[in-house]
């Protein structure tokens, strides 16, 4: 099995290049750039010349962002360029080449307005520009191909993907234990877990297994964002003594989870279970080491990343 791995420079696509290696699995990752879009032929000589037996496509508007979703509304073209037009390309090249295409999307394609866990056949509504455009891009890939897989996930979290954990702490430490967060319910889901999922799917399509269409994962254990921080501000506790003293007196500052956000990115995983046997597993071990591995770094990375929107947020002593 031979893949070429598009994106492979996201958090998602490292871990996934990490794993591969670590199996001798044979892989090839085209230097960033080298897939554009708006050069078709370009991208299919790439593809040609690799000779994968599976693309995996990775690629995202600002992939490895936790702030991507608010940030496609200022950039829509720019998004919809990566999200819609170059999965699109792709999905062409894998046709006439008749290679299967497994592709990383999003739960941003709903709207968030249900209570459970979405399943594979919620109608996907979404109300802002990077769900659009990943709904655009997954539709795409279905007119086109036959042999595809969309893996769609909930809220990814590690190495590279850590603004808004990093954002929480700093601004526990700034504000004296005064945290703003989003009324909404994710998910949490590791990077590692993720590329583990992905290698497990493209170990049995390399099988020829007819197992085509769209799935969901995520991690195991739901979580309103409220409890979230909780967790993670004791877990930084344990590491920092400045956010140890704060632990006694922290207070949420809870907003709506107004568009492009979405009150519930939870996904159901029934599905990728019973097809591929794939598990859910916690990320409790995960966040413990990325936590621990954040509390010794700059606060550099949580300037300009605090809520823009204070207006109509409610405190809530915990």
């Amino acid at each position: 099995m031979k893949l070429l791995i598009i994106g492979a420079g996201s958090p998602v696509g490292k871990e996934l290049v990490k794993q591969l290696q670590q199996r001798g699995v044979d892989h090839f990752a085209p230097e960033p750039g080298r897939i554009d879009p708006r050069d078709p032929l370009n991208v299919a000589k790439v593809i040609t010349q690799c000779e994968p037996d599976q693309v995996v496509n990775l690629a995202s508007y600002r992939a490895g962002s936790q702030l991507a979703i608010l940030e496609a509304e200022k950039n829509p073209q720019e998004c919809d360029a990566i999200n819609h037009k170059q999965a699109s390309v792709i999905a062409q090249v894998c046709d006439h080449l008749n290679i299967p295409l497994v592709h990383l999307s999003s739960a941003y394609v709903f709207n968030g307005d249900k209570k459970l866990g979405y399943n594979e056949l919620d109608v996907a509504k979404p109300v802002g520009v990077y769900g659009s455009t990943s709904l655009l891009g997954e539709e795409a890939i279905s007119k086109v191909l036959n042999k595809y897989i969309i893996v769609r996930t909930g809220w990814i979290f590690g190495a590279g993907q850590d603004e808004l954990i990093h954002r929480w702490i700093a601004e526990a430490r700034e504000a004296e234990g005064a945290v703003t967060v989003l009324r909404r319910k994710f998910s949490p889901t590791p990077v590692e877990d993720v590329a583990r999922v992905l290698m497990a799917i493209s170990h049995q399509v390399d099988c020829d297994a007819n197992v085509w269409g769209i799935y969901h994962y995520c991690g195991l254990e739901t979580k309103r964002e409220s409890e979230f921080v909780q967790h993670v501000l004791k877990l930084a506790a344990q590491h920092d003594e400045s956010i140890y003293k704060l632990l006694d007196h922290l207070s949420l500052n809870l907003l709506r989870a107004d568009p492009p956000e979405i009150a519930n990115t939870t996904l159901a995983t029934k599905k990728i279970f019973d097809t591929f046997g794939i598990k859910q597993r916690s990320w409790h071990g995960s966040l413990q080491a990325l936590i621990k591995t954040l509390t010794r770094m700059p606060d550099a990375k949580a300037a300009g990343t605090k809520a823009s929107a204070m207006s109509g947020a409610t405190e809530v002593k915990v």
